[in-house]
């Protein structure tokens, strides 16, 4: 059950007031920029090797977040033309941590005991999803995304462990990050307040994305237009 302080979501960035830099670590070129498109801070990190450049929470490798929520939101857009890479550490309820990365540079998923890797396929704008299939460097125009992981669905999936809590999150180039959030809920982008009570979507789980956790969308436009939503 999540505790109060986590309900109904935990905005990460905001809590661990990652911009102050005491509670999160930085390493190489991560820069803190105001986006007039995103309406608000966003953390750019570039550099060219995943481990001369991150943002990390928390800041010391010994501590944990200790965050239970089901799923975790991670709003980013790759650098264009650049390969990225994400590492979640999470702790099973025996107490064994495994990393969950995620890249463009990894051609396949592989798994052990203590490691699962994605691929991640960059979808471009004008393309929209026709380049589905091929991980590669960004194109030139990709877009921004709400990618959703379902942490204990992943792990009892594919090494048949139960989840804890997750441990730590280490954001390496090349990104732009707007927000980092852990929640039970799970929250569809386009989906309005109004249209969440009528279809009364609650009874299943599914929520509106909260304002702070939500990509701005300009009137007339339609979210999934713009955006690319991804679950695993």
């Amino acid at each position: 059950v999540l505790a109060a302080w986590q309900r109904p979501y935990l905005n990460i960035f905001k809590h661990f007031r990652v911009e102050e830099w005491k509670r999160s670590a930085k390493e190489g070129d991560v820069a803190a920029l105001t986006d007039t498109r995103m309406k608000g801070t966003i953390y750019r990190i570039r550099g060219s090797n995943p481990a001369s450049s991150y943002l990390q929470l928390p800041r010391a490798g010994t501590q944990s977040l200790g965050l239970t929520g089901r799923y975790l939101y991670l709003l980013f857009r790759p650098l264009p033309r650049k390969h990225f890479l994400v590492h979640l550490d999470v702790t099973t309820e025996e107490n064994q941590v495994v990393r969950i990365s995620f890249s463009n540079l990894f051609k396949e998923f592989k798994s052990s005991a203590t490691w699962l890797q994605f691929p991640f396929v960059c979808s471009s704008a004008s393309e929209g999803t026709a380049r589905r299939g091929v991980p590669g460097a960004a194109p030139g125009d990709a877009r921004w995304t709400c990618l959703v992981l379902d942490l204990p669905s992943l792990l009892a999936l594919y090494l048949s462990r139960r989840y804890s809590h997750l441990r730590g999150v280490k954001l390496c180039c090349n990104l732009l990050v707007k927000n980092l959030c852990t929640s039970d809920l799970l929250f569809e982008p386009g989906v309005t307040f109004s249209r969440a009570r009528l279809g009364d979507l609650s009874c299943r789980g599914v929520a509106p994305m909260p304002r702070e956790l939500a990509f701005p969308v300009p009137k007339g436009e339609k979210w999934h237009d713009l955006y690319d939503y991804i679950r695993y």
